[in-house]
């Protein structure tokens, strides 16, 4: 379904030569339908998870000082207008109204060289952020620098994302107001600080100390000062002046969020599932499809000089993958290994030209487009 997203469940079957135990090479969509039912959201849930554990120790990845870089971030969902998921997902709303469609919140652990996907959680949308983050937690690799955006500010979950494992550092910005006090200055802009935690954040994190030590970099860029916290505490290991500029990659989940949505579910933001378990399975199955073909690229970057798998074009690897797997039901076994070896050759054809820095696009908020034209009337004509 997120492979073939313009096609129904019923063509999908039909066209890979998926068919029952009797053999026969039409099924009615029911059949289907059922079939999905059947298999459930935990079986699609533990292949996205073992296959992404499998993929990430069997890979070599870029790294930065010795840490593969990692990003968290949140991403919502938009779900079909239906009783059952506006009471499992709950949907946004104000002091005045509520919105129409319920919503899942979701948030992903990626690492951001090849934006394959590690793990992913994700509930209803009034669900924190930050607490689906900790669901995170134990399926960090060590030897790992985790970057954060400056929602996750929060004490006792950096703590334990650094303290569970070895080498498990995070880094994020922080606002001016932000409290501390200095210990050892490196530098007029790179010192260890000491921060105090509040009573409730040690009440919820009971592994929480009173005060913990940190590192604050600060750097002026266009006349803008940045600062940013991180528990790489060894000046010597790692260069003060690199870490601002690091955190420029969180960008790199984004574009992931942005490729799942655009590319394979062709802009239509509403899934297609109606019940609430099909919906989990919808999810598993993008994150699925989505891991599957970045893997590919990876394997295919492996064979380039200095590519990295973030390189490549999303847009036309998702077209040749699904590509392949349409061509599969009428290709013998024996030939698969020779058709894969094509597809990473063909994929390993699409690198993206180099990306342009000076390139700057402030947000802003952008008039929303009406379905009917406006009958725009002149003063003269209103008297």
């Amino acid at each position: 379904m997120s492979l073939f997203r313009q096609q129904s469940v019923w063509d999908i079957a039909n066209q890979l030569d998926i068919v029952l135990p009797d053999k026969r090479r039409f099924v009615a969509p029911s059949a289907v339908v059922q079939a999905r039912q059947r298999l459930g959201e935990e079986g699609v849930k533990q292949v996205f998870k073992k296959m992404a554990a499998h993929s990430y120790q069997s890979s070599n990845f870029e790294t930065w000082c010795g840490l593969n870089l990692l990003s968290v971030d949140g991403v919502v969902w938009r779900t079909k207008d239906t009783l059952e998921n506006h009471q499992e997902f709950k949907a946004q709303r104000n002091q005045s109204s509520e919105n129409i469609y319920p919503k899942v919140r979701m948030v992903c652990l990626m690492e951001l060289t090849s934006h394959q996907l590690i793990d992913s959680a994700f509930s209803d949308y009034r669900t924190s952020e930050m607490s689906l983050a900790e669901e995170l937690i134990e399926q960090t690799p060590d030897q790992s620098l985790t970057i954060f955006d400056k929602g996750y500010y929060s004490l006792g979950l950096l703590n334990r994302w650094n303290k569970v494992g070895q080498e498990r550092h995070w880094m994020l910005p922080v606002r001016k107001d932000f409290q501390y006090d200095v210990v050892h200055k490196y530098s007029q802009s790179d010192a260890i600080v000491a921060i105090k935690t509040s009573p409730q954040a040690r009440k919820k994190f009971s592994d929480l100390p009173e005060i913990i030590e940190a590192r604050l970099v600060s750097k002026v860029i266009k006349g803008k000062e940045y600062q940013v916290l991180t528990s790489m505490r060894d000046g010597l290991r790692f260069p003060g002046e690199d870490i601002v500029e690091l955190y420029r990659y969180r960008w790199e989940i984004e574009l992931g969020y942005r490729e799942m949505k655009q590319t394979l579910l062709d802009s239509e933001y509403t899934l297609r599932s109606k019940r609430p378990d099909m919906v989990r399975q919808e999810l598993w199955g993008i994150l699925l499809a989505y891991n599957l073909i970045r893997q590919v690229m990876t394997k295919a970057a492996s064979n380039l000089d200095s590519v990295c798998p973030n390189q490549l074009s999303f847009t036309s690897s998702a077209m040749a993958v699904t590509q392949y797997f349409a061509a599969l039901p009428l290709t013998s076994p024996g030939k698969l290994p020779k058709h894969y070896e094509v597809l990473l050759q063909q994929i390993s054809m699409f690198i993206l030209p180099p990306r342009r820095d000076d390139r700057n696009y402030p947000r802003w908020v952008k008039l929303k487009p009406k379905k009917y034209a406006t009958n725009r009337k002149n003063a003269s004509q209103l008297n």
